[in-house]
């Protein structure tokens, strides 16, 4: 038996074709025939987890944007702080027992000791690192409850405020176009926790669900966040969703075609969000981003609706 080894040309000429036949396969944008302006934004769109990042600098930094939901939110953040504090100072001790209480009963269930991971030093006790995280947690809840309905307010109008800078209207948003010459077939279905439950319910079961991996530093955070992380991107881009009026199944479809995209922007933002206190001025800041991402987004869709004859790009 003889056994033939290509050389590196062969090699070369085989993954072009490859690559060629998956372009076909996937998306009509071809990076040779964007123009110059489309082509920075495409840049961006490769690394969709930068949008995150971005719209935590613009908020810092504009004016127009970090102003209005701070005066939105000032007086619940105050109010909320306060009853916050006391709670933690009433209880920190209680909780901490508890989870002390807790990891030496369940030891071979949780893998922790009081100062190891899974036999692995770590350089700080672990039931404190636990209790400050789930306290941490519950002051979010409550400043959640006190922000509430300002803090929704807040969010839509740094969404706004970032479409407004880019210096276009609502007839920026234009109808959905297929970008790909095969979209596949996306099955729109939910988990059997989503379909029994909803609202409030659904919220406080996801919680308990992940529960558990708040006592593993770093790594419960990571895991929350990964679970957490497409449904995250999804509520992000509600807005450019409904703008552009997208059927369900065009969402659907869509999502599936960057879905990886999705995941690792959404995977980002919840990470940021599920930091204790302060995730809570994540949540607007990733507005921000997600309403950045929108607007490169809806570029690449007017640059593929002119390509295909169906409209101008502005």
């Amino acid at each position: 038996m003889s056994v033939t080894t290509q050389g590196p040309e062969a090699q070369n000429e085989l993954l072009r074709s490859s690559q060629s036949t998956l372009e076909q396969n996937s998306s009509i944008l071809r990076e040779s025939e964007l123009p110059e302006t489309l082509k920075r934004s495409s840049h961006r769109l490769q690394f969709p987890p930068s949008y995150a990042l971005v719209g935590v600098y613009r908020l810092c930094t504009d004016p127009n944007l970090y102003v209005p939901v701070w005066q939105k939110c000032q007086h619940g953040t105050v109010r909320g702080a306060v009853v916050g504090l006391v709670w933690a100072f009433l209880t920190f001790g209680i909780q901490k027992k508890f989870i002390e209480v807790f990891l030496a009963n369940s030891p071979k269930v949780t893998g922790l000791a009081t100062d190891t991971v899974f036999g692995y030093p770590v350089p700080f006790n672990v039931h404190t690192y636990a209790a400050v995280l789930l306290v941490g947690q519950q002051i979010t809840y409550i400043l959640r409850f006190f922000l509430s309905r300002n803090i929704r307010i807040a969010r839509d109008r740094a969404w706004n405020q970032t479409v407004a800078s880019r210096g276009k209207g609502e007839d920026f948003w234009r109808a959905y176009v297929e970008e790909w010459d095969r979209p596949p077939k996306a099955v729109r279905s939910a988990a059997w926790y989503e379909k029994a439950f909803s609202g409030w319910s659904l919220f406080m079961l996801k919680r308990a669900l992940l529960l558990p991996f708040n006592f593993y530093p770093l790594i419960g955070i990571l895991i929350s966040a990964w679970f957490k992380g497409l449904g995250t991107a999804r509520i992000l881009h509600r807005r450019y969703f409904e703008s552009k009026k997208m059927t369900p199944d065009e969402v659907a479809v869509f999502m599936e075609e960057h879905k990886w995209d999705y995941r690792t922007f959404g995977f980002t933002a919840a990470l940021l969000e599920g930091l204790p206190i302060i995730g809570l001025v994540f949540t607007v800041s990733n507005r921000v981003g997600a309403a950045m991402w929108a607007f490169d987004l809806e570029k690449r869709q007017h640059f593929v609706a002119e390509k295909k004859g169906l409209g101008t790009r502005q």
